[in-house]
């Protein structure tokens, strides 16, 4: 495992953690690594998970089965991405299911063994990695839920897209969905939110191609949450 050990110090898991510390750490939690290949599952919708991964290559989305086969994005994660950290605590099944969106290789932690401290301060640092990962997760759900409830389209969108911009750190972004994951994201007719988007750029609101964004009149789009 000597070669991931750079990425897994760049994750919000094992950050702070020296490479020495680290290497002996992985094998007190029973790391394991696993290969999937695209469209396979590594969690299950309605099955029990009590494993923390780590995407080391490749990529991973995770959605929540809907009635009718429709499925509501909840995330997509690359390399460093962390999975199970949130519902693999839990004594409930997961709601929802977490498949590799191309061939990928993820670290795998069996949870109990997570919260198993041996009192070391590489094992005290990840417990509180952990709390403040699933804390910052929390705060992240409840942006989506604020998302959620707004009553206009328009206004949804514009929330969604200073969101992005403010993550990001740019008013020129890329998302990770595509239009079709777009509408399932914000709980929206697809038709409508093409019809949106070019009536957004006809207005000098923003201009977009694909799943590449600039917003143009951000203030603008502001006021139009409100």
């Amino acid at each position: 495992m000597e070669n991931i050990l750079p990425l897994l110090q760049t994750t919000s898991l094992f950050t702070g953690i020296e490479a020495d510390a680290l290497r002996v750490l992985l094998g007190e939690l029973s790391a394991v690594i696993r290969s999937y290949g695209r469209g396979e599952a590594l969690v299950q919708a309605g099955a029990t998970n009590r494993r923390v991964g780590v995407v080391l290559t490749g990529s991973i989305e995770a959605y929540r089965p809907a009635p009718g086969g429709a499925r509501v994005p909840i995330a997509q994660m690359g390399p460093g991405g962390v999975f199970g950290d949130v519902l693999g605590g839990s004594s409930l099944d997961s709601p929802v299911t977490v498949v590799a969106a191309s061939g990928c290789e993820v670290l795998l932690i069996p949870y109990d063994r997570l919260l198993l401290s041996d009192g070391s301060a590489a094992h005290q640092r990840v417990l509180q990695n952990l709390v403040r990962t699933i804390s910052d997760k929390y705060f992240l759900l409840s942006r989506r839920v604020d998302l959620l409830v707004l009553k206009s389209l328009r206004a949804k969108v514009c929330a969604y897209l200073l969101s992005e911009a403010e993550q990001q750190g740019s008013l020129t972004f890329s998302i990770p969905y595509s239009r079709i994951q777009l509408a399932d994201y914000l709980n929206c007719d697809r038709s409508a939110l093409s019809r949106e988007l070019s009536l957004m750029q006809r207005d000098g609101l923003l201009d977009t191609y694909r799943s590449s964004f600039k917003l143009l009149q951000p203030d603008t789009l502001r006021q139009m949450v409100q």
